[in-house]
């Protein structure tokens, strides 16, 4: 079974990642990693150059560890759960990593959450984890 992994350069991410190496080995799938930004004024340079960074170690240590696997660097507009959504349909995934971090219950009321829309959009299972998570 394929795997899609939302990822973002943060200890949530990592986790996440973690997590889809995990299912990876387990189910004997692919590993697509998914990092999504929107573009225009919603980053800068540096948040660019950060996560071309991170997305390249990622890279390297599923090259390193020899998992069947495949990224894709996103910066067109469109929403981070829209990409995760279509990478999950293009590679026939039958299951989503994403991490989460906790949060308040106003603040779960306040802020939109890419996690809850992943969750209620979502055909395929989809796996939460916190940065803590992974040990």
């Amino acid at each position: 079974m394929n795997i899609v992994v939302g990822y973002i350069n943060t200890p949530e991410g990592e986790a996440a990642v973690e997590w889809g190496i995990r299912e990876a080995k387990l189910r004997g799938g692919k590993l697509v990693v998914v990092h999504s930004m929107v573009g225009g004024d919603h980053e800068d340079i540096e948040e660019y150059r950060e996560s071309a960074e991170a997305m390249e170690r990622i890279r390297q240590r599923l090259h390193d560890e020899n998992i069947d696997h495949c990224t894709h660097e996103y910066v067109r507009g469109q929403r981070p759960v829209d990409d995760l959504l279509e990478a999950v349909k293009s590679h026939d995934a039958g299951m989503i990593v994403i991490g989460i971090r906790s949060r308040s219950t106003t603040g779960k009321l306040l802020l939109g959450s890419n996690a809850l829309e992943i969750l209620h959009d979502s055909k395929v299972p989809v796996l939460c984890v916190k940065a803590n998570s992974s040990d």
